[in-house]
């Protein structure tokens, strides 16, 4: 039996409706949605607070490139969400645990599709924050 994957799900509402992912996923995912007015509005310090907060991963979707209701709000996203997977490679956690989708015509169907992209790539990664020793 495997373990449970978390994953936070930060979604831009102006293009998606959380309520469509409910029942889902199997119980060896637990997604917790953070609806957002503007996925612009997603600041380091969340993503960050997500990982302390127990997520294995986490998924920020964004509208189209160019449809931002906030003009760049979710260019300004995307180079947040770099960050802090540069962070967590630094620290020892592995590239793969964050990804930004952008919302598109195919709606539900492609959320559900890189959630389940997401987890596969979480499973080979380390699930446990590496202890760094302190040099004398």
């Amino acid at each position: 039996m495997s373990e449970t994957v978390k994953i936070y799900l930060f979604c831009c509402l102006t293009n998606f409706n959380p309520d469509e992912l409910s029942g889902v996923f199997d119980r060896e995912t637990e997604i917790t949605i953070i609806p957002l007015p503007c996925s612009g509005k997603i600041d380091i310090l969340y993503l960050t607070k997500a990982f302390e907060k127990g997520a294995d991963g986490v998924m920020l979707m964004t509208c189209k490139e160019g449809e931002c209701r906030y003009l760049e709000g979710n260019l300004r996203a995307r180079k947040r969400v770099e960050a802090v997977e540069e962070l967590l490679e630094e620290i020892g956690l592995g590239n793969g645990r964050t990804v930004v989708i952008q919302v598109d015509d195919s709606g539900v169907k492609k959320v559900i599709q890189e959630l389940n992209t997401l987890r596969s790539k979480i499973t080979a990664l380390p699930r446990q924050i590496p202890v760094i020793g302190v040099q004398s």
